[in-house]
């Protein structure tokens, strides 16, 4: 089976376009060289005024409609394999079958500004056209309708938004040949065959700028080069690689880099202080999360939750429940240390196991170790007042 792939405006594509209403069909397009609903394909059902009315309403917002299939039945003869429903939805606008609201009046194709009009009309659809036998066309139109196409996200935005940019966008980031993909894997995960490191580059220009990805693909879809988005990558690496300076950890491939470098890029860091510190709690027991270290050190060490720290077994707790309650007792204050020395009634109160926490007498960020001769228990309540004291 052979395919080929082009791109056909919507204002072709609806010439002829016929629909029965009885039926429910889109019959014919292309000027009655398409059929848009062969045989064994099912009825319409996008006319809910909902997902008719979101065909409409992505067009104009500019967003992609996402790969449409055709088979080649000779004789220039076109079907539709995937897609009929994006078809028919638009052809049913173009010819006045239904309305959409824009802003909040109910407007058919005709009474559209001539603008929004011609937007419709000059919106080019993506079509992946094949050739082969009967059999192998019925197995395509199984697989692209059950089993699904495999591509992912980005090799359909590439496809959506073809042209200059992305030819060049693909020659830097997708290029497995090119000597920096074994330095930018050190961060990043994905094949670049499969777009996966365009994706990411893409993904942090588009946070930093505030905008979508798609949004800035159709922004620079024409642009003859992808320097902007190379410049920009090449900056976030950089910056990664000079404030860690070690041979990278296998935890910071994959972290959100962009975010970080927007965030931290303008706070001066000791390289060799922050190598020290990353080796100190790659080793330390109580860190369960390695790689939240590096966002840790960035943010100056002050948000402990990203390293989802141990906490006491449950063996080290009742061992200092007990004890505390056993000198309490005999000393007739309270388990709680700091209700002992409080002047309330809770001074002399003994609390059950259920009612107290453990803490570390020392905290944890303060060099603190998390082992029964770091651990007290408190009352609830002076626990979470404690905080990091």
């Amino acid at each position: 089976m052979k395919t080929s792939l082009e791109q056909i405006s919507i204002a072709e594509i609806v010439e002829g376009f016929v629909y029965n209403e009885a039926e429910g069909k889109g019959l014919y397009g292309l000027n009655g060289h398409l059929t848009i609903q062969p045989e064994y394909q099912r009825n319409y059902i996008y006319g809910d005024g909902k997902k008719d009315v979101a065909v409409i309403e992505s067009i104009l917002a500019g967003y992609p409609l996402g790969l449409i299939y055709f088979n080649d039945a000779g004789d220039g003869q076109l079907e539709v394999l995937d897609g009929q429903q994006r078809i028919t939805s638009i052809g049913r606008f173009v010819t006045g079958k239904f309305a959409i609201k824009v802003d909040g009046r109910e407007q058919t194709f005709s009474s559209l500004a001539p603008a929004q009009q011609d937007l419709i009309r000059d919106n080019t659809l993506l079509i992946y056209t094949s050739s082969g036998t009967e059999a192998e066309i019925k197995q395509w139109f199984q697989t692209i309708n059950i089993a699904g196409v495999p591509l992912n996200e980005q090799e359909l935005l590439n496809a959506v938004y073809s042209g200059p940019f992305v030819t060049a966008a693909k020659a830097v980031f997708s290029n497995s040949a090119d000597s920096r993909q074994q330095k930018w894997a050190a961060y990043v995960k994905g094949d670049p065959k499969r777009q996966e490191v365009l994706h990411v580059a893409l993904e942090w220009l588009a946070a930093a700028k505030k905008t979508t990805v798609s949004a800035y693909m159709a922004d620079h879809r024409h642009a003859p080069s992808a320097k902007e988005l190379e410049t920009y990558f090449t900056s976030v690496i950089d910056w990664v690689s000079t404030v860690f300076k070690r041979i990278p950890d296998k935890e910071m491939r994959g972290l959100e880099w962009g975010r970080l470098y927007e965030t931290y890029h303008l706070t001066p860091y000791d390289s060799r202080a922050v190598d020290i510190r990353v080796t100190e709690l790659r080793s330390d027991p109580a860190v369960h999360k390695a790689s939240g270290i590096y966002e840790y050190i960035l943010g100056g060490e002050k948000r402990s939750e990203l390293l989802d720290i141990r906490i006491f077994d449950d063996k080290v707790k009742r061992t200092a429940y007990e004890q505390q309650t056993a000198q309490a007792k005999e000393e007739g204050t309270s388990n709680c240390p700091l209700c002992a020395v409080g002047a309330n009634n809770n001074r002399t109160r003994i609390y059950t196991l259920k009612e107290m926490d453990a803490d570390h007498v020392t905290a944890w960020s303060h060099g603190g170790a998390t082992d029964a001769t770091n651990c007290e228990m408190l009352c609830v309540a002076h626990n979470r007042s404690k905080g990091n004291r």
